[in-house]
């Protein structure tokens, strides 16, 4: 079985290579390359099911398994000096972002099916090669080569947001996004160079058998913390991510909310907790504090926006910071409702975009003051847009509600107070989503600005459906989410 994941990892890539020598020049050119592209991820997602069919909830140990020597060196008496191999895995804390990776990327291909008129090839093929890329960050279990696919996904990205974006910023929002990024990440490889010259590996799976001095885990820790806090993002380092959302497609904020924010969550939970237990049990009350401060300043600050989409990205930078707080309780119902919250995170936020961009994509302007009435004229919106906001205000019987439970159930065992302030964090979030909603939906119409309003159509219903129906599952029937974590999740805090 480890073909199947070799397959769900490169059949993007391989579709954006095919893509690549197409030519675009008539329309009917355009039709064809959109059909391909969106037919090859929904086929790349639906092999990626079978990842989780055939998983084995029973082990903790890493699933799929594969092996290719990719850089190593020998001594002059002909011993191996270093190899770092492309060493690819699952496990329970890994198998279900890539499948969420997999179900978003034809999502956003299907997003921009009529939006998106200028370089649709080289859209498609941004895309496609972004997937490639993101899956491989979730499945590699080298140090080095995940620093270079976590570094890879930058590029997709900028060129998104600086080519297919909605203003004239967006250039200024792309640079600032792979600047601040990129720079975070700087020390990460200048650790994973320290780790190197100590260990002579940089393959997970001996490192987590690796003691590092005390002194050595702090200085460790501080250089990861540094560079997946950035993609969190935390406060201060979390400027770039409303202007980010701000400036790109529709497409670019689902695929940024859903899965380029938790490479930085990921990251901790997969690197930073297991190789430098002590010293993430040191900077457990600073991590505690960042995002309770995040917390309380997003959702303050979100109160204050005046752009649909800055809201929602405001949002997310709150709910992200709630991942960090249950990942650093340090314990299984912490740390597994962290889990679960980045997936129900990774289906409401980039549905809640989806749902900005229908409405950009009728009026062309984001701004709150020129929307009111939708219930009038759009029901169906409405009522869907209800249930997102419900669902992103952590709702009994949606996603969200079920790893927000466990985290504050998670963070109040080691410290109470974190958890009170944390849970007023939900209050907030209530505060701005129904504010929101109210502006948007309810409320006079304002005609005088905006000439129609026009329900959604068949394609828009059926891309929120099956947001719907993950939502609903997720929180319903949460079990059968959290059965394939435990015994991942115990093994990393054992």
């Amino acid at each position: 079985m480890k073909y199947l994941l070799l397959f769900v990892i490169f059949f993007p890539l391989l579709a954006a290579f095919f893509l690549a020598f197409f030519p675009e020049h008539k329309k009917e050119h355009q039709k064809w390359i959109k059909n391909f592209a969106f037919q090859s991820s929904l086929l790349n997602f639906l092999a990626s099911l079978f990842l989780w069919i055939q998983f084995d909830s029973s082990t903790p140990k890493f699933q799929y398994g594969c092996f290719v020597d990719w850089l190593s060196s020998v001594s002059a008496q002909g011993e191996p000096v270093y190899g770092s191999s492309l060493t690819l895995g699952v496990d329970g804390i890994s198998l279900f972002f890539i499948i969420l990776t997999t179900f978003l990327t034809p999502v956003c291909l299907f997003t921009g099916w009529s939006s998106i008129q200028n370089y649709v090839k080289e859209y498609c093929i941004a895309f496609l090669v972004l997937e490639t890329l993101m899956i491989a960050v979730f499945c590699t279990l080298d140090l080095l080569l995940f620093y270079v696919f976590f570094e890879s996904v930058l590029i997709p990205m900028f060129i998104i947001i600086g080519v297919w974006g909605s203003r004239e910023r967006k250039i200024r929002a792309a640079y600032q996004f792979f600047l601040y990024t990129l720079f975070g990440s700087v020390l990460m490889l200048l650790a994973i160079l320290l780790i190197f010259f100590q260990t002579g590996t940089t393959d997970l799976q001996i490192l987590l058998s690796t003691e590092f001095s005390e002194k050595r885990q702090f200085l460790l820790f501080l250089a990861f913390f540094a560079s997946f806090a950035v993609k969190v993002p935390m406060v201060p380092v979390h400027i770039w991510l409303p202007e980010a959302h701000v400036e790109a497609p529709t497409a670019g904020s689902v695929i940024l909310a859903g899965i380029l924010l938790k490479l930085g969550t990921y990251g901790l939970l997969r690197f930073s907790i297991p190789m430098f237990p002590e010293a993430s049990l040191y900077f457990a009350p600073l991590i505690y504090s960042m995002s309770l401060i995040a917390i309380v300043y997003t959702s303050l600050t979100t109160l204050r926006q005046i752009d649909l989409k800055k809201i929602i990205a405001y949002s997310s930078v709150a709910h992200m910071n709630f991942v960090t707080i249950g990942l650093f309780s340090l314990n299984a119902q912490g740390i597994e409702g962290s889990l679960l919250l980045m997936l129900s995170h990774g289906l409401v936020s980039p549905a809640l975009f989806l749902c900005v961009g229908v409405l950009y994509d009728r009026h062309k302007t984001r701004i709150l003051k020129y929307y009111g009435g939708c219930v009038h004229t759009m029901p169906v919106f409405s009522a869907i847009f209800l249930f997102f906001t419900m669902a992103n205000i952590s709702l009994p019987g949606t996603s969200s509600f079920v790893g927000e439970f466990l985290i504050l159930v998670g963070v109040f065992q080691n410290n109470p107070f974190v958890a009170i302030i944390a849970a007023t964090g939900m209050v907030l979030g209530a505060a701005y989503a129904l504010w929101l909603y109210n502006r948007v939906v309810f409320g006079h119409f304002k005609a005088p600005y905006i000439s129609y309003y026009s329900d959604l159509n068949r394609r828009e219903f059926w891309m929120f459906v099956p947001f719907i129906l993950g939502v609903t599952w997720m929180g319903i029937a949460p079990n059968v989410f959290l059965d394939p974590m435990h015994c991942s999740v115990a093994n990393l805090i054992g």
